[in-house]
């Protein structure tokens, strides 16, 4: 059955597409069980920061009232997509993921391109976080110290924190994430259900459940926003190499990992929405902005709650950072092994097997992102919100759109995948399930574009509305010239786009042909 760039012989089983053993260019396998994997993964949606920071800004900002049905519609799109996505995974495993399944897919210069754009999106999304952080840490000392604390201070501190704990090995890290992640979805339950068992003057109302409070403006970039707090899910194929058994592992977390943010921010989204009313919620969230969820929690549990909730706040931003963090390590380490980055970036640390010198790299671009913000903090003038508004919503909004955009790739880059290896007819559900994914995504990139302007609160005519989304387009573009460079010249490193471990058995068979 040829796929075109078949590296595998017809007798290659799937035991053979494990990790390669080999000395300091492979990931440490067996690390990550399903419990260890989801809780990596699902701490990058970071549930206290979506109900705290997206999902005020959804209701006020964008003035969309049925955000609760947008999270239960997104869930069905995207599990559209783990359905091609998971069978992949199954197929490829490779720290590099989307741009491997793309590579694969649709031809190694189109990997190229995407692995420029993962690592951008990523990189984006987890240093966005470090402005609210900023914000938050420097709200607390204020209320609870009495100290004036710059934001980018405690920002600079978590950058080095994180990538402190980037060159410790993954089992450490999914034990932190983990933790901070029970605590956190546990405290949003406890609002839930204080917020449902005293709601506002309209009681249980499931108004927000309506299809008309779709409507509106802000409707793309809600979908956008709304795409971010899922994303997380799509990151389990990068820890394949470091699980047991992947093939069976990575796609029940996908769908885990769907099934639970889907179901848990729809009822919270309607939770916040029940709490003051659905007329008065798009009010609420505009005058309240991120301290809404605080606000409610403070005439309901009491201030002791909302003090923890402050601090958990904190933490949950901590461990989505650490889990995007371990993310763009990964795929920083499978592009230095395919010769995409330089070969460093493909070499493990040899203590502890984490790909230390892509952990590295995003805690220097972390940095400089951050310094540059705060050597420009204060315009306009007296705007102490200027952190948040900036640093997270642009680099957020910008991070959303290119996993938006590797999500779209992906979904056809399976079908292609199966297409080429004459298994289209046995996979053909999956693969429809695909194509209807893909397009819908596609659909949500374009109305993304369209209203980048709202997204990033830009004035009409603002150059924000299309540099910001350009940075994914450039990055694509970069990707896709050093694809064809890199075939013109390194013909044989272009072939082995995707290839992860299979490069290196490869080179064994092609040793072992030469000895003999």
């Amino acid at each position: 059955m040829p796929t075109g760039r078949s590296t595998v012989t017809a007798a290659a089983t799937e035991a053979e597409i494990r990790t390669y053993k080999g000395q300091d260019r492979a990931l440490r396998a067996g690390r990550l069980g399903t419990a260890g994997l989801l809780l990596s993964v699902l701490a990058a949606s970071a549930p206290l920061m979506v109900v705290a920071g997206v999902m005020p800004t959804i209701y006020g900002v964008m003035g969309i009232e049925g955000q609760p049905l947008l999270f239960v519609i997104l869930g069905v799109v995207l599990a559209l997509f783990g359905i091609g996505y998971a069978e992949m995974s199954r197929h490829v495993h490779n720290a590099g993921a989307f741009y491997a399944y793309i590579a694969r897919g649709l031809g190694p210069t189109a990997g190229a391109c995407a692995s420029l754009v993962a690592l951008v999106a990523y990189s984006a999304m987890q240093v966005g976080v470090y402005g609210i952080l900023g914000f938050e840490i420097s709200g607390l000392f204020s209320t609870y110290l009495h100290t004036e604390l710059a934001w980018w201070i405690p920002a600079l501190l978590a950058v080095a924190a994180t990538g402190a704990l980037g060159w410790l090995k993954i089992d450490l890290n999914a034990k932190v994430l983990g933790v901070l992640l029970l605590i956190e979805c546990a405290l949003v339950v406890v609002f839930d259900l204080a917020a449902l068992g005293k709601p506002g003057p309209e009681g249980l109302s499931l108004h927000a459940f309506d299809p008309a409070t779709l409507g509106g403006a802000g409707l793309g970039t809600a979908l956008c926003f709304c795409i971010a707090a899922f994303v997380g899910f799509e990151q389990s194929p990068v820890y394949a190499e470091e699980t047991s058994k992947p093939h069976i592992v990575v796609s029940r977390v996908m769908f885990l990992a769907v099934g639970f943010v889907a179901l848990f921010f729809a009822l919270s989204a309607w939770a916040l929405s029940v709490a003051t009313g659905p007329a008065q919620i798009t009010k609420a969230a505009t005058d309240a902005g991120p301290a809404l969820l605080f606000d409610l929690t403070q005439s309901r549990l009491g201030a002791g709650f909302t003090d923890v909730l402050h601090v958990l706040f904190v933490t949950g931003m901590f461990a989505a950072m650490l889990s995007f963090h371990n993310v763009v390590a990964r795929y920083a380490f499978a592009m230095g092994r395919e010769g995409l980055l330089p070969a460093r970036f493909g070499r493990t640390n040899p203590g502890t097997g984490a790909p230390a010198t892509g952990s590295l790299l995003q805690t220097v671009v972390a940095a400089l992102v951050v310094l540059a913000f705060a050597f420009t903090d204060g315009y306009p003038a007296g705007d102490p919100t200027a952190p948040v508004l900036h640093l997270f919503t642009w680099m957020g909004s910008v991070g959303a759109l290119g996993v938006t955009v590797l999500m779209a790739a992906s979904s056809f880059a399976v079908i292609a995948f199966f297409v080429r290896r004459g298994a289209a007819g046995a996979q053909v559900r999956r693969l429809v399930a695909a194509g209807l994914a893909g397009l819908a995504l596609i659909v949500i990139a374009v109305y993304t574009v369209k209203d980048f302007a709202v997204l990033v609160a830009a004035e009409e005519g603002s150059a924000l509305s299309w540099a910001l989304p350009a940075i994914i387009g450039v990055a694509a573009l970069a990707g896709l010239v050093h694809g064809l460079v890199l075939k013109a010249r390194r013909p044989e490193a272009h072939a082995r786009i995707g290839l992860g471990n299979e490069a290196f058995r490869l080179d064994q068979a092609a040793e072992a042909a030469s000895d003999a």
